[in-house]
């Protein structure tokens, strides 16, 4: 026997017998709870010992579940206890200190230096000018909208990234789409289509239409284009967004728990509400590159002229450079891109898919920049970047990388005071953001957390335009990836990107990379098929390096 089942032996008998012998002989109250606790924890040891199903249960009767309590609340002891300031997943303590000081408008400085090892491997920093900028007023903006877009739209450096009502509250919902509006930033609504809630105030809004088509299906699921053009020329609509992947989950549908699914949900999704409601992991209407194109050209069609672009997390380059093949072949091209990061968070995922797929943000924007580059179109496309954004370095790095601009999602979730309690798939969230609970719900004031969103907004833009302007640049648009500083394994600061050099105005095309991984992709991508073996041996930049310095070395020779 263990040690606990010998301890409830000896309480269930001796224990017992000394509790029954008290309160007979002397009564009062406290021979009563020495009896009444030694009764109860017979029963309740009883009953771990012959009826539960639980190991720990029959093997430490009772005290099994001191294990249990103490294990429901790991995740808030290792927050507020013992985590330091640094080092937190996703977001560590700095991070979410620095989104709520901006969110609440007070004082966002820190003491006595910094907490980061600045010699820590990958370490990313910055070289400042001596001639420090202002930023112009005129080049706070960026314009979208490509040579087949009517009604382009000047949107901000820093906006509010996909969330759909039925992940978040409807009170979440409307906070962020007024905060939008005083931000004088775009809110996108998530592929849970617009709902009621993000149209309420009227804040500009980017619908995603994701692979469930919500918002603008019939009754079978398949695309419905009447509904899609009566909510597409709403003026609050300012950008579709077709989502073919997400960087929390790349390759695997969206997925919103039964349990969230309310009567009101299930209406504007078009739903059954007796099952998860996960969406497909391949867009219907755009199973391959041309067909992608083709369905950007017809919502812009139906739209009024709209920018129409589409959003993925990118993992097989190959693949990506099959939509550039495509753009080539039909001359469509989408007004902008969003590169989601593997970094990027969500409300349920499966564990292997957010921890093991795709490319992360910095990584995917730098590839997308390129590519677009070497194939002759950048100049017809905006990239927008998402992916873990908190402070305005992060925003800043995103932008150098060839981001015109970055969306955010889990900080503005942030400044509406979530506390990453990590429970937005169980419908229980603390704070009545990721939660369908009308309980807990309506506890979040939206005018209050909407002047949070507005603040953290226009904080984090301001460190961002006087960071841009610390390193002597007037235009967020002059950021390179060259000014991006990592630290080496050897402790040296090399530039970000400095090992794969950029791509010039339409390499690819013209077949000037000949030996190197882009030709071979590029050779073996069609504009047919998404689909691209991953035969492409990738080696580390340096080696390659080398072997052209060997052999510039030779013909110097």
């Amino acid at each position: 026997m263990t040690i606990m089942q010998k301890v409830f032996w000896l309480i269930a008998t001796l224990g017992n017998g000394a509790g029954l012998y008290l309160y007979l002989t002397f009564g009062g109250t406290g021979a009563a709870l020495v009896l009444g606790f030694t009764l109860l924890y017979t029963l309740v040891g009883a009953y771990d010992l012959l009826f539960s199903s639980h190991t720990l249960n029959r093997l430490y009767p009772v005290v099994a579940y001191l294990r249990y309590f103490l294990e429901s609340y790991r995740v808030e002891i290792q927050q507020y206890f013992i985590a330091s300031d640094t080092e937190e997943a996703p977001f560590n303590r700095e991070q979410r200190s620095l989104v709520y000081q901006r969110a609440k408008n007070v004082r966002d400085t820190i003491a006595f230096g910094t907490q980061r090892d600045l010699l820590e491997e990958n370490y990313l920093s910055l070289w400042h000018s001596l001639s420090p900028k202002h930023i112009d007023e005129q080049a706070k903006r960026v314009r979208i909208g490509g040579p087949d877009c009517t009604q382009p739209y000047d949107a901000s450096y820093f906006n509010i990234s996909a969330m759909s009502f039925g992940s978040l509250s409807a009170n979440a919902i409307e906070a962020l789409n007024l905060g939008a509006k005083k931000a004088g930033c775009y809110h996108n609504t998530g592929e849970g289509g617009a709902s009621p809630y993000h149209l309420k105030h009227g804040g500009d809004l980017v619908w995603q239409i994701g692979s469930g088509l919500f918002g603008c299906r019939d009754d079978e699921g398949n695309f419905n284009p009447d509904s899609f053009e009566k909510m597409a020329k709403r003026p609050q609509i300012k950008m579709i967004e077709i989502k073919l992947s997400q960087g929390a989950k790349p390759g695997h549908g969206g997925v919103l728990p039964k349990a969230k699914i309310t009567p009101e949900i299930a209406l504007i999704r078009h739903i059954p509400m007796d099952k998860d409601c996960v969406s497909p992991a391949v867009n219907p209407e755009c199973t391959t590159p041309i067909a992608l194109l083709n369905f950007v050209k017809r919502l812009r069609e139906l739209s009024g002229g709209k920018p129409v672009g589409f959003k993925l997390c990118i993992g097989n380059p190959a693949e990506f450079l099959a939509i550039c093949k495509a753009m080539l072949k039909t001359g469509i091209t989408p007004d902008f891109i969003t590169i989601d990061g593997a970094e990027g968070g969500t409300g349920a995922a499966p564990v292997e898919f957010s921890n093991r797929l795709g490319m992360m943000c910095l990584e995917g924007v730098y590839f997308a920049n390129n590519a677009l580059v070497g194939v002759g179109l950048r100049h017809k496309i905006t990239l927008i970047a998402s992916g873990k954004t908190a402070s305005s370095f992060d925003l800043l790095t995103k932008i150098a990388m060839g981001a015109d601009l970055v969306n955010a999602a889990r900080t503005m979730m942030l400044s509406l005071g979530c506390i990453q309690s990590r429970s937005c798939n169980t419908n229980m969230c603390p704070t009545g953001i990721a939660t369908q609970d009308p309980a807990r719900s309506k506890a979040l004031d939206v005018q209050v957390k909407s002047e949070r969103v507005k603040n953290f907004h226009h904080n984090t833009l301001k460190a961002f335009y006087e960071l841009v302007g610390s390193m002597g640049l007037d235009n967020p648009n002059k950021l390179k990836p060259r000014m991006i500083k990592r630290r080496s394994p050897y402790g040296l600061l090399i530039s970000t990107g400095s090992l794969v050099a950029p791509l010039t105005h339409n390499a690819i095309i013209e077949e000037k990379l000949q030996g190197t991984a882009w030709a071979s992709w590029w050779q073996q991508c069609t504009a047919e098929d998404f689909y691209c073996e991953d035969t492409y041996i990738l080696t580390p930049a340096e080696f390659g390096l080398s072997r052209h310095r060997e052999n510039g070395h030779r013909k110097n020779a």
